[in-house]
């Protein structure tokens, strides 16, 4: 009996030791996803606190552009360093900037009625064309944009090309600012100035030199239309030697502009 109760002794310390060592792990658990809790919630801060500094910045930078004119751009830079290493071929980057006054409503009135039609209405965000473009784009293997002026100025003036939710989510944020600081007729005036117009060729007055041999202020209506035509894609197309689907588009945004009206932007 004696024995016995020494078995059953030795077996329970035996099974009490195991439960012991097994246990114990668990109340760690709670120690170390406090731990986790604590390292993410202080990476979130340190995020937080980049934010804090950067803002104010760039806030700064974009009311300062309220009223001077930008000396170049992000996308300007990026060709100027392209050829420079030999990353790209093509003319000399040419960019001249070109005051409102001197820029003609029609050539304007081109490039919202072949990029934006909604431009005077919208908070820089078109929400009807986004739907559109994902419905399109569901139903085609063919990719659809729907970006307004006011962000391909964001874009253009600050960021890079090419396609991310980094990119995207920085350029929302932006565009943001840019409509909250700046009035639609100075957004349409920045566009107009850093927008590539062909190969290396950025703003209307770079553009109308370049491609027709004169001021912005002398271009004509169909001048103007191709212009405003080629900025889907300036590297393909070319003002000075339009293909006939150019032509084609340059005459679908006339018809868009007669429709729309002279009235239609705010142009001093």
């Amino acid at each position: 009996m004696a024995g016995y109760a020494a078995l059953h002794f030795k077996f329970t310390s035996s099974n009490m030791a195991r439960k012991t060592t097994t246990s114990s792990p668990r109340r760690a658990q709670p120690r170390t996803a406090a731990k986790k809790h604590a390292a993410s919630g202080g990476a979130l801060r340190r995020v937080l606190q980049v934010a804090g500094w950067i803002l104010p910045g760039i806030v700064a930078v974009i009311l300062i552009l309220r009223f001077v004119p930008p000396p170049t751009s992000a996308f300007i830079i990026t060709s100027q360093v392209e050829r420079m290493l030999g990353m790209a071929s093509g003319p000399a980057v040419m960019h001249e900037w070109t005051p409102m006054r001197r820029i003609p409503r029609h050539m304007a009135l081109a490039v919202v009625a072949a990029e934006d039609q909604n431009f005077p209405n919208h908070f820089g965000f078109d929400v009807d064309a986004i739907a559109r473009a994902v419905e399109h784009n569901k139903k085609s293997q063919g990719v659809r944009g729907a970006s307004t002026i006011s962000q391909q100025t964001a874009k253009n003036l600050f960021l890079w090309s090419g396609r991310s939710y980094v990119r995207k989510a920085l350029e929302a944020g932006l565009t943001v600012l840019i409509e909250l600081l700046w009035s639609k007729d100075r957004i349409l005036e920045v566009y107009l100035n850093i927008a590539e117009f062909g190969d290396g060729t950025y703003g209307v007055g770079a553009a109308a030199k370049r491609f027709f041999g004169k001021t912005p202020a002398g271009l004509t209506t169909r001048e103007a239309a191709l212009l405003a035509s080629v900025l889907p894609n300036p590297k393909r197309f070319s003002a000075a030697r339009p293909s006939s689907y150019l032509r084609q588009r340059a005459q679908w945004v006339q018809t868009q502009m007669k429709q729309l009206g002279p009235n239609h932007i705010d142009w001093r």
